[in-house]
């Protein structure tokens, strides 16, 4: 019996089968080509087939794990349609009279060679992704497309590496965990295992010796186990029948209050991504939506959505969530998620950017449309609405008259709409600290704890060198937390959490304590969330 200690991605157990993944390299050769043009030719056929399957991927993914998870392969997609990258391989087969796959190779190393040497971290994570577009490339060049690897049994999943367009690919059927030497708790196969519900390790270098060996993952002590001795192994399958056992019981929980035992009470809300994710937070009870990423609208289109687009997407979550609370955030556009037809300009620090209510305000004519669109479905249920990136007054006032605006509008179309909670969402320390002066404007917060987080320890939390720095328990943060609750009761504005601490269940008492109204989590985790508070408190005794 050996065991290795990584990194827990995911929490769970898993027993089977090691699978070996290894990327299969391909030997690029060189040699001279005859006629230049019908190369190029045969280049952008290529480019064209990875096309195709990104976006098929795209979908793909958007099925098994939302909309916010899947976007990595628009992203692909539209560095396959990048103009430099394009010219660079058609530039060199012109002038070198070589074959694509060499100019393809070449380009890429040159490409990913680039964004490695910058100083921004999350351009240098784009490196990996030009690696992979370009092998995407040369396997269509070769094969006429691009080779998939295909899994026959229920294994653990063991790689140095994983691309997300590898990971989406593999039928969950068929994975029982992941295991990877490179990466980091924010990278994308990180969350697509997370979204998929895949215990997940990382921090172990994989073996080619243990293809096919019986392992067990434990992902609540970060081991991956080969060849598990009997005892070992018994005991793993008891706790792993336990966790089966505790899932199912969760079930029972579907319908009951989400109150303590001295009668505090929680509401549990769902973050959803797209309409997709509405079955699912019904599926696991959820008392409302308390997070609708409004961008995936816009993420995946070539042009602006327009305004019945948009009005029938969110009149369809109304209408879903059968008379539950729904919180639409408007467009969050900006940081790590661009949109060429924004024609938004690089920024050498896009976190702290033109983003957000920023582009908005300035773009008046692209949020005009999305409120119209917004205040058109709020016949449908209730809707609340919900503004991102707050850090004045100012900006606050000028939402709402604008908001007010396109209400005067409606009324003289004689379009009806109805009466809307109106929010915004506390990221900032500066919205933090002036809480009290914007909860007198607005009917409620929702505490948005992972840019907070980020800003508030300025720590980039897509960096992997900084993960032991990352506390998102950081008294600084609590603090902030608690002064934002404060201050919005305190002028009759309820207060929810909508970002990942929000299912810490280490800190659902604290939560309770300071007085927090709503968490609105991933849906899988609303129901043992539920069980927590059910659990907390003292019983009040019969008088």
């Amino acid at each position: 019996m050996e065991q290795f200690t990584g990194k827990v991605i995911y929490q769970g157990i898993a027993i089977g089968p090691i699978r070996i993944y290894t990327k299969k390299e391909r030997q690029v050769k060189r040699y001279k080509i005859a006629d230049p043009a019908a190369e190029i030719a045969r280049f952008e056929k290529a480019c064209e087939i990875a096309s195709a399957e990104l976006a098929s991927l795209y979908e793909v993914a958007l099925r098994k794990v939302g909309e916010d998870n899947a976007m990595i392969f628009e992203v692909h997609q539209m560095m396959l349609a990048d103009t430099d990258f394009l010219d660079s391989v058609t530039h060199i087969i012109r002038t070198q009279e070589v074959n694509a796959e060499m100019a393809v190779a070449t380009t890429g190393d040159n490409f990913s060679a680039m964004f490695a040497a910058m100083d921004d971290d999350y351009m240098r994570a784009r490196a990996a992704d030009v690696k992979d577009v370009a092998e995407r490339l040369i396997a269509c060049l070769i094969n006429g497309s691009s080779e998939n690897e295909l899994l026959s049994e229920p294994v653990i999943l063991v790689a140095n590496d994983l691309a997300p367009s590898e990971t989406v690919q593999f039928d969950k059927s068929h994975l029982l965990a992941f295991v990877t030497h490179l990466g980091s708790a924010n990278s994308h196969t990180a969350i697509l295992a997370r979204t998929m519900n895949l215990p997940a390790l990382i921090g172990i270098k994989p073996d080619p010796a243990w293809n096919g060996r019986l392992a067990v993952v434990d992902g609540y002590c970060g081991t991956l186990t080969i060849d598990p001795e009997e005892d070992y192994l018994r005991q793993m399958q008891e706790k792993k029948a336990k966790e089966e056992e505790k899932r199912s019981l969760l079930q029972q929980l579907r319908g009951k209050e989400t109150v303590t035992k001295d009668g505090r009470r929680m509401r549990l809300y769902a973050n959803v991504g797209n309409l997709s994710d509405i079955h699912s937070a019904m599926e696991n009870d959820a008392e409302g939506i308390g997070l609708f990423r409004s961008e995936f609208l816009y993420l995946e289109k070539e042009d602006f959505p327009s305004e019945e687009e948009q009005f029938a997407v969110y009149r369809t979550a109304l209408e879903n969530m059968g008379g539950k609370k729904v919180i639409i955030r408007t467009l969050d556009i900006g940081a790590d998620k661009q949109i060429d037809y924004f024609g938004l300009e690089k920024e050498e620090n896009p976190a702290l950017g033109f983003r957000a209510i920023r582009i908005c305000l300035k773009r008046p004519d692209i949020f005009r449309t999305q409120l119209r669109a917004l205040l058109r479905a709020s016949v449908y249920g209730p809707l609340s609405i919900m503004f991102p990136m707050i850090i004045s007054l100012d900006e606050v006032r000028a939402v709402k008259k604008l908001l007010e605006d396109v209400k005067a509008e409606l009324s003289l179309q004689n379009i009806p709409f109805a009466p809307v909670e109106i929010g915004i969402m506390i990221e900032t320390p500066a919205a933090a600290m002036i809480s009290d002066e914007l909860a007198a404007e607005v009917d409620f917060f929702s505490i948005g704890t992972n840019d907070l987080t980020q800003y508030t320890l300025a720590i980039d939390r897509q960096n992997p060198k900084l993960d032991e720095f990352y506390d998102p328990k950081h008294p600084a943060v609590l603090r902030m937390i608690q002064t934002t609750v404060a201050n919005g009761h305190a002028h009759g504005c309820w207060v929810g959490i909508c970002g990942e601490l929000g299912a810490n269940e280490t800190l659902t008492e604290t939560f309770l304590e300071m007085g927090v109204d709503e968490l609105s989590v991933s849906p899988p985790l609303i129901l043992g969330l539920r069980k927590r508070i059910r659990e907390l408190g003292n019983a009040k005794e019969d008088v």
